[in-house]
């Protein structure tokens, strides 16, 4: 559909090329701004000036129209009054740069009018240039001699550009794929996440209906500490002996004694929640349920939860020595519904067997169970945690290079890889020395193969020089699946592939000298059978520096001694 143009008659009628044409007089402008905008805006009044001197310059062949508002204020409803680009069909793009500009352009090339207020030509025009500039109040402003100057000024006091707008604002939106947000169950674009950008925290309510306020609290009636003997308490509270300990005093369904109750007088406590309280369970949970529940959901493979829950938390135990792996993503979804909480140790961390991994708890006392549900329909997919065993892999070292092949420098690759992967269970299923040559690399890797390598180590050769060939090579032996080259640092010429079954990784010469590099971060993940990609690789961006203090040597990075 072709734009339709729509003009103030002032002076004159102009010829248009929509499949609509409508001329206006000064004062019938002024009735439909008033009709649309609610009072006669002078921006509304001069944004129509705008509009008009840019369609007065547009080409003459039929074209379809965009626009481009470069403030909210005002101009957008001059362009919606007199063309039909509107928001609602996109047509009309507003970008605040808080500048009082517009731009009609060609939809299919990006060639457009920009019009603006020419500030340098206000000079003549002081109810305008006081009213441009904000020099007066609104109320001391006389208006009428204000619209009779924008009448009388014209196109004056315009500025006009020929522009190409940005590819950008050229491009089709499509919201994509519409799914159900686990929290508030309306539908939303799948891009912007696993829940709605509302429920992500960036909802204009405090609050849509009083009456489904997740963190709204069934009513519970204290009592004073002193008349609590023989009563059962209600929750767990702790006693915190700084330095010394932290822990339950009283635990939930405890009943209550004298000494009880002059310990608790003395940690500060003055009134107490008991048992006696009724709450409806169809509506409301205790946080020890809730925690129990949203334990049991979170943890997966290798992963065991503490039981029953002290001070309203689970904390999730390691069951094995292996990979930590944290679905980061439903993590995210399920910590931005309010009033629950799981926190957990970095991804892809090496952790022993009995090591606490994180712990999930209510915020409040109670939760509500239209929040319970809510959550757990984020836990619904799966478990958030689970820990891999890594393999005692068979591994195989082929080290390249002339000069160590013939035997001028001596090689520190073998110790070095040698050294870490025993530290992770694996052995050495042989090491070659080979020269810079594609079909000695390429025999290598077979020669590996054969005496049974489960996982291939392949040292130096990858950097961009001449000689190194490593890559080559390894294509000639059947690598698949290749990446070459990583956000890590040291390590950036790292390279991943596969042969077969057998995973491969290539590190570069920097493994000679620094201590921890981009193998270290990783070997695990392939130890654990993780197929890495190039999407996992990028991640590593985020807290890819390994590098070490000088004084200490200690690895400066988030994935450091774990």
């Amino acid at each position: 559909m072709e734009a339709s143009r729509k003009h103030i008659q002032e002076p004159a009628p102009i010829w248009c090329t929509g499949r609509m044409e409508e001329t206006y007089s000064f004062e019938e402008y002024m009735d439909m701004v008033q009709a649309f905008h609610g009072h006669v805006a002078p921006g509304l009044i001069i944004g129509g000036k705008m509009v008009h001197e840019a369609l007065r310059r547009m080409p003459r062949e039929n074209i379809l129209l965009d626009a481009l508002c470069e403030t909210g204020n005002c101009l957008p409803d001059a362009v919606q009054l007199l063309t039909t680009c509107t928001i609602g069909n996109g047509w009309l793009k507003i970008v605040n740069l808080f500048r009082f500009a517009l731009t009609l352009y060609n939809k299919a090339d990006g060639e457009g009018l920009r019009v603006a207020i020419d500030s340098r030509k206000l000079k003549d025009w002081d109810e305008i240039n006081c009213w441009f500039f904000r020099l007066k109040p609104k109320q001391e402003q006389d208006t009428q001699r204000l619209l009779q100057q924008i009448r009388d000024a014209g196109p004056e006091i315009l500025r006009l550009q020929r522009v190409q707008v940005s590819g950008h604002y050229l491009e089709k939106r499509h919201l994509g794929e519409r799914v159900i947000c686990p929290v508030c169950r309306e539908a939303f674009p799948a891009k912007n996440g696993r829940i709605c950008r509302a429920c992500q925290g960036n909802s204009p309510y405090r609050n849509i209906d009083a009456n489904t306020n997740a963190n709204q609290e069934p009513f519970l009636a204290s009592i004073p500490v002193g008349s609590s003997e023989g009563r059962q308490a209600l929750h767990d509270m702790t006693r915190i002996i700084p330095g010394k300990s932290k822990e339950p005093f009283v635990t939930r369904g405890q009943r209550m004694t004298a000494g009880d109750i002059c310990r608790l007088q003395m940690m500060g406590r003055q009134r107490i929640y008991v048992m006696d309280d009724v709450v409806p369970v169809d509506q409301w949970l205790h946080e020890n349920t809730v925690a129990e529940n949203f334990g049991r959901a979170i943890a997966g493979e290798g992963v065991g939860c503490s039981s029953p829950p002290r001070e309203g938390k689970i904390d999730f135990i390691a069951e094995q020595d292996g990979l930590l792996i944290v679905e980061t993503e439903r993590l995210e979804a399920f910590n931005l519904i309010d009033g629950v909480m799981c926190a957990t140790r970095k991804g892809f961390s090496i952790v022993r067997s009995g090591r606490k991994l994180g712990g999930t708890r209510a915020i409040p006392l109670y939760l509500s169970q239209d929040t319970f549900s809510q959550a757990m329909e984020i836990l619904s997919d799966g478990p958030l945690l689970k820990v891999l065993p890594l393999k005692k892999a068979a591994v195989g070292i082929l080290v390249t290079g002339t000069e160590i092949f013939q035997g001028l420098v001596p090689d520190g690759f073998i110790p070095i890889i040698t050294s870490k992967i025993t530290k992770l269970g694996c052995h050495v299923a042989g090491s070659i020395l080979v020269p810079d040559e594609r079909a000695a690399i390429s025999r290598g890797i077979q020669n590996l193969l054969n005496c049974g390598a489960e996982l291939i180590v392949t040292t130096a050769g990858l950097s961009v020089d001449p000689d190194d060939v490593t890559r080559s090579g390894l294509q000639d032996a059947g690598a698949e699946d290749m990446l070459y080259g990583a956000p890590i640092l040291p390590g950036a010429m790292t390279m991943i592939a596969r042969i077969g079954d057998v995973p491969v990784i290539g590190v570069p010469a920097c493994g000679l000298y620094f201590k921890t590099t981009s193998f270290d971060l990783l070997l695990p993940r392939l130890l654990a059978g993780l197929r890495v990609t190039r999407s996992d690789l990028a991640r590593l961006g985020h807290g890819g520096c390994c590098w070490e203090c000088k004084t200490c040597r200690f690895p400066k990075c988030s994935f450091g001694k774990l």
